[in-house]
């Protein structure tokens, strides 16, 4: 019984399998195509799949001016005079030094030919002059504007299978990196279909990872990868690779002392050489003058054209007001160009302590061997003065060290008391309040009038 079944069965089945055969012969198989099983190797998802997997030449552009070529390693370039071997990443900052050292506009730039290009199909080209260089160069997009998509790569391997026009498989293939799958698309016919064995896992600019689990998932993904990230395509040299989240990241970390500030060609950077930056994760920024915080703003990170710029809206300190480019991120520093020659340079200060006023740091800080230049809250003075405070005593002296007043002084909890002066200084006697305190600076207040006295060792007594 069981082997007439059997039997019967086998026929039944060769006959299904030639009847299925002699159809496939007769007429091409008409099976609607399930978009979220194979893909067409014309869709825009594979265009993109393209684009995410091209190669990215522009961590040479301050060489060849190009991010859909990068020059293979080693060769050698001449800059502003000085001869360079590249052989690995970190030589490009040895031109970048160099081009920051030099006047503007002084920059030239000799590469020593002959040279192999990689092209974003990762097809290698020998090239034998700046002429023929130029000629790849101009076919390259710049500005940020470039095909390739560097803010999402595909994690290794990645199976695929291939069918032909009648969705009859060809063949299976796993890839294990972006020159293979590269290879692989081109290989493809124009009729020809792909399906992917899912899952398929990306990893995104900032470390983390997404799985998709079909084609609409796949092209969401890299969709939203367009323009997330800052790609640094362009050819500005001293501009660094740098995201909107890394540089949210980095100014939350720790407060920023104010190294420099220029507005309008204006130097600013004394006034405000001891004020301090913090920016909170609530998108709130305070200015510190290095004993306590001066004003609150809002602060925020944006990206336009490829560029991340930073902006600061502060009530009472329009100093740092407005929206400024973040050209470069160093070790503990961020530089900003607000144009017409405004900008500012922020150092990382992850040390500051502030400290709290009291009668005996007053004292102990006021009687050091070093004088003490006196200010408004502006950085401003009628006269160029710096006081000797050591023995309780007042001797102001002028620009020229002559003493042009003198008194004493004496201090109860946290109010000091100005006696005796009766020149240059007249005006500042009685009690003045100290509500700001370091080793560096003083802030005293009477009613709306404050003082800011700063130390200055630079003069002696």
């Amino acid at each position: 019984m069981y082997s007439i079944f059997k039997d019967s069965l086998y026929v039944i089945l060769l006959t299904a399998v030639i009847l299925f055969t002699s159809c496939q012969k007769e007429e091409p198989f008409q099976e609607a195509i399930d978009p979220e099983l194979t893909l067409s190797v014309g869709s825009t998802v594979v265009e993109m799949m393209k684009r995410t997997t091209s190669n990215d030449g522009s961590y040479d552009n301050i060489v060849d001016g190009a991010s859909c070529i990068g020059i293979q390693f080693p060769y050698t370039v001449s800059v502003n005079g000085l001869e360079l071997q590249i052989e690995t990443m970190e030589d490009f900052q040895r031109i970048e030094d160099i081009l920051d050292a030099a006047d503007e506009g002084e920059h030239s730039m000799q590469i020593t030919y002959p040279i192999t290009v990689t092209m974003s199909d990762y097809t290698e080209i020998v090239v034998n002059s700046d002429a023929v260089l130029q000629e790849y160069v101009e076919q390259c997009t710049e500005g940020g504007d470039d095909d390739d998509l560097e803010c999402i790569d595909v994690i290794y391997p990645v199976d695929f299978f291939t069918y032909n026009p009648d969705l009859q498989q060809t063949g299976n293939v796993t890839v294990n990196h972006d020159k293979e799958l590269q290879r692989f698309l081109a290989g493809l016919e124009d009729a020809d279909f792909i399906s992917i064995d899912f899952p398929m896992t990306f990893e995104i600019f900032d470390g983390a990872q997404l799985t998709v689990n079909s084609n609409t998932e796949l092209a969401n993904a890299m969709e939203r990868a367009i323009g997330i990230c800052f790609e640094d395509d362009n050819n500005d040299h001293n501009d660094d690779d740098f995201t909107k989240a890394s540089l949210d990241s980095l100014l939350t970390t720790c407060p920023w002392l104010v190294n420099k500030l220029k507005r309008k060609d204006l130097e600013s950077s004394e006034q405000y050489q001891e004020y301090l930056l913090t920016f909170m994760e609530n998108g709130k920024v305070t200015s510190d003058d290095g004993f306590g915080p001066v004003s609150e703003g809002d602060w925020s990170v944006s990206v336009s054209d490829f560029k991340v710029f930073l902006t600061m809206e502060f009530k009472d300190a329009d100093a740092f007001n407005g929206t400024m480019y973040t050209y470069e991120i160093g070790e503990g520093t961020v530089k900003m160009d607000g144009g017409e020659k405004d900008e500012i340079i922020l150092e990382q200060f992850c040390a500051y302590e502030m400290k709290a006023c009291s009668q005996i740091f007053i004292e102990e800080n006021l009687q050091t061997e070093c004088r003490w230049a006196i200010t408004d809250d502006k950085g401003e003075f009628s006269e160029d003065i710096t006081i000797d405070f050591s023995q309780k005593n007042i001797q102001a002296y002028n620009a020229n060290n002559t003493v042009v007043d003198e008194g004493n002084w004496n201090i109860s909890d946290t109010t000091l008391t100005f006696n005796g002066l009766s020149t240059t200084l007249e005006y500042y006697v009685g009690d003045w309040e100290v509500f700001g305190c370091s080793e560096e600076r003083f802030r005293l207040q009477r009613g709306d009038e404050i003082l800011v006295l700063v130390k200055n060792c630079d003069v002696g007594h």
